[in-house]
C-alpha cells in the first residue's frame, strides 16, 4: 500500500511536469488522515497538491514513513523532496487542479496494489 501511494504521487506530479528534472533539495514532512483507504489517498493527494501551491515546491521523492489503521482512521505520515518550480528547467505539462473521487479504486492482490485515479486538469 505504501508505494501504491508513493507511486500515486510520482504519478501526480508527472503529469504536471518531468519529474526527473527535479532536484530533492528540500525536504518536507507530511501527514494527512482520512475515513478509509480512498479519502486517505484523496487526502494524501490534494494535501500534496495544497504544499505545491502554497510553496511553489515540485516533488519528485516520496517515501511514506508510517501507514496505518486506527479505530477511528486511517493515517499516513510521508517525507516528500524537491525543489522551487524554476519555469527555465521544469516544463509545464498540465495544470492539476484538484483530484477526483469519480471511479477511484484501490484493488489489492496478493502479491499488489493498484490504486486508479482521475485528477482534475
Amino acid at each position: 500500500m505504501k508505494e501504491a501511494f508513493e507511486n500515486a504521487a510520482l504519478a501526480t506530479f508527472e503529469t504536471m511536469t518531468d519529474t526527473s528534472r527535479i532536484a530533492p533539495k528540500l525536504e518536507a514532512k507530511v501527514e494527512t488522515e482520512g475515513s478509509d483507504e480512498k479519502a486517505l489517498l484523496y487526502n494524501w493527494l490534494e494535501t500534496l497538491l495544497v504544499l505545491f501551491e502554497t510553496t511553489e515546491t515540485l516533488y519528485s521523492q516520496f517515501k511514506i514513513t508510517n501507514l496505518q489503521r486506527t479505530n477511528e482512521c486511517y493515517k499516513l505520515k510521508a517525507k516528500v523532496c524537491g525543489e522551487r518550480f524554476d519555469p527555465g528547467k521544469h516544463v509545464s505539462r498540465v495544470g492539476v487542479k484538484a483530484v477526483t473521487y469519480h471511479r477511484m479504486a484501490i484493488e489489492r492482490k496478493p502479491d499488489k496494489v493498484t490504486v486508479k485515479f482521475i485528477l482534475d486538469i
